[in-house]
């Protein structure tokens, strides 16, 4: 762990002496600093999180500390204090909500953007302090804490097993938001808190020495059932106060399941049990598998007692499986991925004390929680998430079917970008829509990477085959042949292609291309290795591996000697292009695409010279390729042409743009070096979906 300074503590006051304003903010709220710092001590969190915790107490009075300075104090604090920040962005969105389901989906997006596990010890902590100290506020900023607190923290505080501030936080919370509930409820009980505990210890011990006297080795935890619990079971279950009979319970851990029984037999000879309050989930397991021996007995002074009997194995699943308490208490499912987040996180907080220090723990969370999932917003803040690696069009069919189909651009934390851009979590995303909807035939084209989801692609495949089937053949078929005209792949063979791809007739594999089901890529792939085969053979002579070097990386391919190799520029070959190999005088092996015209001419003029040659493989280099892009003419057209280009992560060598006014159109010249034939077609397509872009080809 980072070595941190000495005392954060007189490093702050050095600072504050610059601000009067910052001092007394700081002093104003010293007690409820001083009071979180003792929360947080209990939850053995570390010098860094109470160092974090401090800086950015600091930073709310005025005293702000910039990322350099952060760094100072450790990677660990810096992290801490940023993480505390990113949470202040999901109390922003909170009193934004505006919808009753916003809760669950801010509290996915608070543990989404939090990286480090200890922020949410500080966050729980902080709020459990403040409702503490609620009771000085007026009643309007009370309730205000009370509704934050019953919709993020608790659940989390519950979700994460810390139940020493859960059940407080909930308490406070129902006390200012149904405070004659609470007082009525709290009348019936007819006794404190703490009398309940003490009554909970002497059950607790005469249970724990009859189970010793019978052999039976067992872990005795008891708890008094708190107001807010004792009401939602009234709530959900219809009964009133005197038919709770778990309103005290004990909960007992044995080895195995003969001990469950044994046991059960030791606490029903030790008190009366309650007919008709008996329920055996060993032997009859819930729905969700979940496992353990219920009964209510009368206890010491004739109070009512539950016990809940289960083996340690039995607890594990109940605690960190699919009946995890807090799904069992919240009513609510989840995706699995993040239920083994939560799940991993409880499984931290049963171990801390046995982690070395701060380190390990902050290592365990990193290396073993993998987010799956992106937590994203929309303009009015509410939260919604799809798996990671999802597009902006995605996000655009899951807000609606409706909105995905009139998508046409979308602004990310208000900055335009591609229809391909995946956004991470706390993005803020707003979807661009026209007024008729026009999904596009290339967005169920996988290679050019606009859908990453089966939703949403299954949505766009459904509009395209509600219309005729002479329609889709017809606009396969078009599809087929813009892919062929963007790679300059001419004069080609179709008839072999329905047995390949398992379909009785072109008119079906026009279809299926049309629907998505297969891909234009895959067929342009197909078609260059077919062209190369079916080239006349060239004359052959031994086999001896060519390397062509350019500086960048090795290309090697089969041909003839050790001669010296050229990429032709009237063609510009690129890795799985068919190519063929002519011998010119002094410069080696020239190598041409096997369509180019060029190439055609030199073979009429000398056929002898002409050599086969293959790819055998391309190292890291790159290839130089010409595009030609045509578009209608309109404000920031280059800017988005030429965001697609650089998201694709390929090099522009020279770009040449003209505007045709009498058209309207621009023409935009590009040189490019690309990685492979692939990489390519994806870009095309990508160019293509630009709006105003009328086409975006290979130049021949």
């Amino acid at each position: 762990m980072s070595q941190q300074p000495v005392d954060v503590l007189a490093l702050i006051d050095a600072r504050l002496i610059q601000s009067r304003d910052a001092r007394a903010r700081w002093d104003a709220t010293r007690a409820e600093r001083e009071a979180t710092l003792d929360v947080l001590e209990p939850l053995a969190t570390g010098a860094a999180t109470r160092n974090a915790f401090l800086l950015h107490e600091a930073a709310l009075s005025g005293c702000e500390f910039d990322a350099a300075e952060l760094q100072a104090f450790g990677t660990e604090v810096a992290e801490l204090v940023e993480g505390q920040r990113a949470a202040e962005k999901v109390w922003s969105l909170y009193a934004q909500r505006t919808s009753p389901g916003a809760a669950e989906g801010l509290r996915r997006l608070l543990l989404a953007i939090i990286r480090d596990l200890r922020v949410v010890f500080i966050l729980l902590a902080r709020q459990l302090v403040r409702m503490r100290m609620a009771a000085e506020l007026d009643e309007g900023e009370r309730r205000a804490l009370a509704q934050l607190t019953s919709d993020i923290h608790a659940p989390l505080a519950n979700r994460l097993g810390i139940w020493q501030l859960k059940w407080e936080l909930e308490d406070l919370a129902f006390r200012y938001l149904q405070p004659e509930t609470y007082r009525r409820i709290a009348q019936l009980l007819d006794e404190r808190r703490s009398d309940r505990e003490a009554w909970i210890a002497q059950a607790r011990g005469l249970l724990q020495a009859a189970l010793e006297k019978a052999g039976i080795t067992a872990e005795i935890g008891g708890r008094p059932k708190h107001i807010s619990s004792i009401w939602k079971k009234m709530q959900k279950k219809g009964l009133d106060f005197s038919s709770l009979y778990d309103i005290r319970a004990l909960r007992v851990l044995v080895p195995d399941v003969p001990s469950c029984y044994a046991a059960l037999g030791v606490v029903h000879s030790l008190w009366p049990f309650i007919a008709g309050e008996f329920d055996d989930y060993i032997a009859s397991p819930k729905g969700n598998n979940y496992q353990s021996l219920h009964t209510a007995v009368i206890g010491p002074d004739n109070r009512t007692l539950e016990v809940q009997i289960r083996s340690h194995d039995m607890h594990a699943y109940a605690e960190l499986g699919f009946a995890a308490h807090w799904r069992y208490k919240e009513g609510g499912g989840g995706d699995a991925s993040f239920e083994r987040k939560i799940a991993w996180m409880r499984q931290l907080l049963e171990s801390r004390d046995d982690a070395d220090d701060d380190a390990a723990l902050l290592a365990g969370f990193r290396t073993d929680v993998i987010d799956d999932r992106v937590y994203l917003l929309t303009p009015k803040g509410q939260v919604m998430d799809l798996p990671k690696g999802a597009t902006v069009l995605d996000f655009a069919y899951l807000i609606h079917t409706s909105v995905g189909h009139r998508c046409r651009g979308a602004k990310v934390n208000g900055r335009i970008v591609p229809l391909t851009f995946q956004p991470v979590s706390g993005d803020r995303i707003e979807i661009l829509t026209g007024k008729t909807q026009e999904p596009r035939r290339d967005w169920l084209n996988a290679h050019h990477g606009f859908l990453n989801t089966v939703r949403a692609r299954n949505k766009v495949r459904n509009w395209f085959r509600q219309a005729d089937r002479e329609i889709n053949i017809a606009a396969g078929r078009a599809v087929l042949e813009r892919e062929l005209k963007r790679l300059a792949l001419h004069n080609v063979e179709l008839e072999s292609l329905p047995a390949m791809f398992k379909v009785r007739s072109l008119e079906e594999l026009f279809e299926a291309l049309a629907l998505g089901d297969i891909s234009a890529g895959h067929i342009a792939r197909i078609l260059h290795e077919q062209k190369a085969e079916n080239e006349p053979a060239p004359v052959r002579a031994e086999a001896v591996p060519i390397r062509h070097d350019s500086g960048k990386g090795a290309l090697v391919i089969e041909g003839v000697g050790n001669l010296l190799t050229v990429l032709a520029r009237c063609c510009q070959p690129l890795p799985g292009d068919a190519v063929c190999g002519f011998i010119t005088r002094g410069r080696g092996v020239s190598v041409h695409r096997t369509d180019c015209r060029q190439l055609g001419r030199l073979r009429s003029l000398d056929p002898d010279r002409i050599i086969e040659v293959e790819w055998s493989g391309a190292g890291q280099r790159s290839y130089e390729v010409n595009l030609i892009v045509r578009g209608y003419d309109r404000k920031g057209l280059h800017k988005d042409v030429s965001n697609v280009i650089a998201a694709a992560n390929v090099n522009v060598l020279v770009v040449d743009a003209r505007v045709d006014p009498e058209r309207n159109e621009v023409h935009m010249n590009y040189r490019l070096k690309v990685a492979d034939f692939g990489q390519l077609s994806k870009l095309l397509g990508q160019l293509q979906a630009v709006p105003n872009v009328i086409e975006a080809v290979r130049h021949a």
